[in-house]
């Protein structure tokens, strides 16, 4: 039998550390025949990302040896500062970047004696999104040179697998170049084709973007080349050859990010003259639906050749992610009801598809689909969802500003041995993602579950701007930055709270990056909220617009709609200068060594606040980015919020009292 407990106070076996050493985070996975790869990000070794492989037999292992300078392999890349596709593997040769000086390094499976061999020099010069080519010995590789003054410098490159360029730089041939960025190389099964994908500024990869393909020559260098897709006002991402050479990409020309298959390319030793006109481009399953996100990291990988009739796909339709072949032929779309929701990273080799994946009762797994039976390859952590009792997702939908409709999903308090009393409402937590074109999903989710197994409800709101809906839906947000975030934000609060499903006295926003900008707007601009808390996220968009990396250095300027930063709009949307209009305790948590939100924006923010007289707490964490990694960090990070909470609302609970959260001016 449940006991009866205040909300919010209820013990839970999901503390922070169950987050920090008992799970951990998956992503790139790719599959190289019968073998398995896939990276594993750490808390507990500073958040050191590790390049994992299960091997044919099952076995599962930590791939690659030490560096030849006695280093563990962090495999990571600092591309466009967000990085994404840090390695590369074809038939037992992996070519992978280490974060720990820079350098790209090649491994051979079969030959493990050799070690590891270093292919690029070192220096600030950065190379991430890797396609390997056997045949001619090379790896080709996104280059973000920052050996220069101003910008630092986007090519392609082609570089040695022979490690002749690690001794002399002059080895790498530059590939492609003279546009401000440049993506995705993707090589043809039969070796005589390379696709990439360019955008320039002011655009973003997912606004504005050309797909090109050439002709390979002997030494790796582009012949003859066309323009597929894109640069016309809309975007391509993806790019990904058949069996039968033939490139299918995903445009969102049609309003929404579907799947294109283009005809027409010379085979090896055929005619080819003339080729780049014989080309033919065309949709292969319309539909009002997502086939891929916004391209923050390099390497996105939604989709898959299943086998020379299929594809395998994800996609979104109002925020919920499905899997499913489409036939190449005609584009028939057949869906997989494997109980498992893809989570952006599809790979399929020999008929078997693996896929990053979560579901309602399962944390984000790496799980294999055969027959369409799953089978789970690599869980991101040992506990038990039934152990703490589940919170499943609630897709909402409310009446939001311009007669405009906004979304998210709302998750109830749920304990496997609580309840609340009869005669209270739960608290209400209500999450900003960052992006701001990502997109909150269902799914378990320990961060989310953290708080409702206490007896707190939760709101992840998918406010306009988000993906999965649209592009007319993620476009609304241009020139409306700190507006109509805010606003779906503030009138979600409200419908819930007005719906009789949570206490109207006691509703927090939180937010990281982006989303903590919109937190802190939203409690500039409204008083629904009683607490606030901003992890690392944007005080000053000006000076964010000032100091920012080259990959989103014009973005900020679309998002707010003005071009010039000594524009009004910028003073009157940044919550720095509002902190007049803020009437709610707040708590800010931020990394000392965040290159994208420099620790200045929330330690101003905190001493004017703390000026007001208002209820504030600071705490920065020495040595983090933008984003926590070290488990003690990470740790205290959630313990400070739970503990903020408590202190504001009075919520008396022992677990809550051992955790001593300092909040300047708080009335104790």
């Amino acid at each position: 039998m449940s006991t009866k407990a205040p909300y919010g106070t209820w013990p839970s076996p999901i503390t922070p550390g169950t987050i920090t050493t008992r799970t951990l985070s998956l992503s790139q996975v790719r599959v190289d025949g019968g073998d398995t790869y896939w990276v594993e990000q750490r808390a507990s070794q500073a958040g050191r990302q590790v390049l994992l492989r299960r091997d044919g037999d099952g076995q599962i292992g930590e791939v690659l040896p030490l560096t030849p300078a006695d280093e563990l392999v962090d495999a990571r890349t600092r591309v466009h500062e967000y990085g994404g596709r840090a390695y590369a593997v074809d038939s037992g040769i992996i070519v992978v970047s280490h974060a720990g000086d820079g350098r790209l390094y090649r491994y051979d499976v079969a030959h493990r004696l050799r070690g590891l061999v270093p292919l690029t020099i070192y220096g600030d010069v950065r190379h991430g999104d890797l396609e390997i080519d056997t045949a001619r010995g090379l790896v080709y590789a996104v280059r973000e040179d920052h050996r220069g003054d101003g910008e630092p410098v986007n090519t392609l490159v082609a570089i040695p697998l022979d490690g002749s360029a690690a001794r002399d730089d002059a080895v790498c041939t530059t590939i492609v170049s003279g546009t401000d960025f440049v993506v995705s190389p993707t090589l043809s099964p039969d070796g005589e084709h390379l696709a990439w994908i360019t955008w320039n500024h002011p655009d973003m990869p997912w606004d504005n973007a050309t797909l090109h393909v050439g002709d390979l020559l002997p030494d790796g260098t582009i012949g003859s080349q066309t323009v597929v897709d894109g640069g016309a006002g809309y975007s391509v991402s993806e790019p990904r050859w058949t069996e039968e050479c033939e490139l299918v990409h995903v445009s969102n020309a049609s309003g929404f990010w579907n799947l294109y298959r283009t005809e027409g390319f010379p085979r090896r030793g055929t005619n080819r003259e003339g080729w780049t006109e014989s080309l033919r481009t065309r949709p292969l399953h319309p539909i009002d639906a997502t086939f891929t996100s916004p391209a923050w990291v390099l390497g996105p990988h939604h989709f898959d050749v299943l086998d020379g009739e299929h594809l395998i796909a994800s996609w979104a339709r109002d925020g919920v992610w499905h899997l499913g072949t489409v036939k190449l032929a005609n584009g028939e779309l057949e869906e997989w009801n494997v109980g498992w929701q893809p989570m952006g990273n599809v790979a399929s080799s020999g008929g078997r598809v693996v896929m990053l994946a979560g579901s309602e009762t399962e944390l984000p797994s790496i799980v294999e689909v055969r027959g369409r039976q799953v089978e789970i390859l690599r869980g991101s952590g040992d506990f038990s969802a039934h152990d703490a009792g589940i919170s499943f997702a609630e897709p909402v939908s409310w009446p939001t500003t311009d007669g405009a409709t906004a979304h998210g999903f709302f998750y109830a308090p749920a304990s496997s041995a609580y309840v609340g009393p009869d005669d209270e409402l739960p608290p209400l937590i209500v999450g900003v993602h960052g992006g701001p074109t990502a997109m909150d999903r269902t799914g378990y989710d320990l961060r989310i579950q953290f708080w409702t197994s206490r007896g707190f409800a939760y709101l992840a709101v998918n406010y306009r701007g988000s993906t999965g809906y649209g592009s007319d839906y993620r476009r609304l947000l241009n020139g409306k930055w700190g507006v109509y975030d805010v606003d779906d934000v503030v009138s979600g609060a409200q419908f819930l709270a007005d719906s009789g499903k949570v206490d109207p006295a006691r509703i927090a926003v939180r937010g990281a990056s982006a989303g903590g900008f919109t937190a802190l707007a939203a409690l500039a601009r409204s008083d629904v909220f009683s607490a606030g808390t901003s992890l690392y996220g944007v005080a000053d968009l000006a000076q964010l617009a000032r100091t920012t990396h080259k990959f989103e250095s014009r973005y900020i300027q679309r998002l707010v709609g003005a071009d010039d930063l000594d524009d009004p709009v910028y003073a009157e949307r940044s919550p720095i200068n509002r902190i007049d209009d803020i009437h709610a305790p707040l708590l800010l948590l931020q990394g000392s060594a965040d290159p994208i939100i420099p620790p200045a924006q929330a330690t101003g923010m905190y001493e004017a606040v703390k000026a007001k007289g208002l209820p504030v707490a600071l705490e920065v964490f020495q040595g983090e980015g933008h984003g926590f990694s070290l488990a003690a960090n990470v740790h205290r990070a959630y313990q400070d919020e739970l503990s903020f909470y408590a202190q504001v609302w009075g919520l008396a609970s022992p677990v809550l009292e051992r955790v001593a959260l300092h909040v300047d001016n708080l009335d104790r």
